[in-house]
């Protein structure tokens, strides 16, 4: 996926370093935008191997509006764990137990989920209840009835919210586009970890391309990613250097099993990824 491998070459050469919230300090660059064709495959990077189980069920779970960890837990995926584990650590209630404690704690007593899985009213959260508007379904509704309409967004940007969220969103607000028989999506993103987070980021979205798509009887068309602030994080160089090292493998297929009625109905099983060969995984520390 050159398109990736493109990002990460502008922001080593053409970046600047800056320090960070984190402290753990990063090589800068604003404004860049990547193009997919979804004719030309599933967009999932292949220089290392991406958690497509993670993705998937991520994607669910913004969808079904849920802002606990206790559904991605449950299911083996662990991306969000270091934030209500931090709030945790910083508490009261704190008994110096591991991550590893803190998550069977999460799976395993109700209670201690709801109070201290809750990450706060982040995208689940503004996708399907924006100050009482359901904007995801909205924007379906909208696409089958006005297609050539220009407000098919979706904001999870919400300022009155954002005081109150583990973390402000950084994918922060995507615009669908219908032409010629064919929906696209832009997504606007804020902020961008290049290693960590926009592999992610890429595949969730032309998923959700997919997904609205197939809702409203059309074709994929183009999932355009536009990144304010791209960064590689200063503990992630080599790793974003192996991945230059290595030359990409043909995209795989995403294919959606069933026609979608209702957001309600999805289910993990409902998505089979094929012919994915990739370089292997390249391990890197979450900076929070």
């Amino acid at each position: 996926m050159e398109q990736y491998l493109n990002l990460i070459r502008t922001v080593l050469e053409k970046g600047t370093k800056k320090e960070d919230r984190t402290g753990t300090g990063t090589i800068s660059y604003f404004g860049y935008q990547m193009r997919f064709d979804l004719a030309d495959g599933f967009p999932l990077v292949t220089t290392k191997k991406v958690h497509l189980k993670s993705i998937i069920h991520e994607l669910l779970w913004f969808i079904k509006g849920d802002t606990n960890i206790k559904y991605l837990v449950d299911n083996g995926v662990h991306i969000w764990d270091d934030w209500p584990y931090k709030s945790y650590s910083e508490s009261k209630e704190f008994q110096g137990e591991t991550m590893e404690e803190f998550i069977e704690k999460i799976k395993n007593d109700d209670e201690f989920a709801k109070k201290w899985g809750n990450l706060g009213p982040v995208y689940g959260k503004q996708w399907r209840n924006f100050n009482g508007v359901d904007q995801l379904m909205n924007i379906i509704n909208e696409i089958k009835k006005n297609p050539n309409s220009r407000r098919l967004i979706v904001s999870s940007w919400n300022p009155v919210d954002i005081p109150n969220m583990a973390l402000p969103p950084c994918h922060s607000l995507y615009q669908f586009y219908v032409n010629d028989g064919k929906l696209s999506l832009q997504l606007y993103q804020r902020s961008g970890d290049i290693f960590l987070g926009i592999p992610f980021n890429i595949a969730s979205y032309s998923l959700l391309l997919m997904i609205v798509a197939n809702m409203c009887g059309l074709e994929c068309g183009t999932f355009v990613h536009t990144i304010g602030d791209a960064h590689i994080y200063l503990n992630h160089i080599e790793q974003v250097n192996i991945q230059l090292q290595r030359k990409p493998y043909p995209l795989p297929k995403m294919i959606i099993k069933k026609k979608i009625t209702s957001l309600d109905d999805l289910s993990y099983d409902d998505f089979e990824l094929q012919d994915y060969q990739c370089w292997p995984r390249i391990k890197g520390a979450v900076a929070v």
